[in-house]
């Protein structure tokens, strides 16, 4: 009996040891050569909303960032999502496009590994939720005084909607500080990898299917 728990015991012990080796090591070992781009990097072109903030609220942008360029944009964006985690918008929002239930024809095409190889998505952030709609290729859908209106009052500028109002994110004149401007910021850095073309691809209705045909 003592010889049969014996063998139980280093059965566990080996099983244990290769299911380290495999789940732990070996993923180490495999994913450590893949290029991860820092910060620096993804801020070296900032989109052009970036800089339309610094015209949209000077004052405001001028006292937390300077000039708009890639050194207060990798700052900017290493706050908002600093902001993004801590308000928990991951909670209600993916960052992922799923190959399953049609999300492709809801969000756009299916999200590709070489979009997560960067800091920013260390950890990732893919979120499990649909309350509200997926956020990686954000950029260039709405205007950066649309992200405002909804983070201060989201109602205001859609009827339906559930999320709360970030109104400490704003002083007593409604003017955006530090962690909207952000949080603006890095929303419409999602997604700004993306050609214009291939965003605007993305955002058109699906096509109708041909009379008679498969539904």
């Amino acid at each position: 009996m003592e010889r049969f728990g014996a063998n139980f015991l280093i059965a566990g012990v080996v099983t244990f040891l290769l299911g380290f080796f495999l789940q732990g090591v070996m993923p180490i070992i495999t994913l450590r050569k893949v290029p991860v781009k820092t910060v620096e990097e993804m801020a070296a072109n900032p989109p052009d909303s970036f800089y339309q903030l610094a015209e949209d609220y000077p004052v405001e942008f001028q006292k937390v960032y300077g000039e708009a360029n890639p050194q207060s944009f990798a700052k900017a964006l290493r706050t908002g999502r600093d902001v993004y985690v801590a308000e928990a918008c991951w909670h209600c929002h993916s960052q992922f496009v799923r190959p399953v239930s049609n999300e492709d024809l809801r969000f756009g095409p299916v999200s590709t590994a070489e979009e997560y190889q960067n800091d920013m998505f260390l950890p990732h952030l893919f979120g499990t939720r649909r309350i509200g709609p997926d956020l990686i290729r954000e950029a260039g859908k709405r205007s950066n005084d649309w992200q405002m209106a909804h983070l201060y009052d989201p109602r205001s500028v859609n009827p339906w909607s559930v999320m709360p109002g970030y109104v400490w994110f704003f002083d007593a004149d409604r003017r955006p500080q530090e962690r909207a401007l952000a949080l603006v910021a890095y929303l419409q850095w999602l997604g700004s990898w993306v050609q214009p073309g291939a965003r605007q691809a993305a955002m058109a209705p699906a096509a109708a299917p041909a009379p008679g045909g498969a539904g």
